[in-house]
């Protein structure tokens, strides 16, 4: 695997990186074992990484369901102008609404894909009708409502 620099992942990298998008937690003395290495040098490695980019940060990863916000829909948003002001505004505007768990700007039919989490359909609406149709330069949305989440991992 190469990097956008240049460096390659070798192996050691590429599979420090696998158990740690696994296990972010796991303890560099058992992450140099399991990858085949020394403490000193899986951190020199962990450093670089993270140096490089290739590794952003770590998070800790919630139970969507244990919290109450179960329903996950997606929207598909057609824009009524495009032009760089308008994506501009409209993904700042995005960034404000914290049931939108992800945006992704789309080449096709519609404009965006966002994807809401909330507790349920009746909150769904209320976001759907009052912040989602609100957002700048909004012209049309088309929701898909997820029924199981089959696989769902950051990557």
């Amino acid at each position: 695997m190469k990097l956008q620099n240049e460096s390659l992942l070798d192996r050691h990298d590429q599979e420090m990186i696998r158990i740690l998008s696994q296990e972010g937690r796991i303890p560099v003395t058992e992450l140099a074992a399991r990858v085949g290495l020394s403490k000193t040098p899986c951190q020199v490695r962990l450093k670089r990484l993270i140096a490089e980019g290739v590794i952003l940060g770590f998070k800790v990863m919630l139970d969507p369901v244990k919290l109450g916000m179960e329903q996950v829909v997606f929207v598909e948003v057609k824009l009524t102008d495009t032009t760089e002001r308008a994506l501009s505004e409209f993904n700042a505007a995005v960034q404000q609404v914290p049931e939108i768990e992800q945006c992704h700007m789309i080449a096709g039919a519609f404009d965006y894909l966002l994807k809401l989490r909330t507790q349920d359909m009746r909150r769904y609406r209320e976001i759907l009708g009052g912040v989602v149709s609100a957002l700048p330069h909004v012209g049309s949305t088309s929701t898909h409502v997820s029924m199981q989440s089959v696989k769902d991992e950051a990557y």
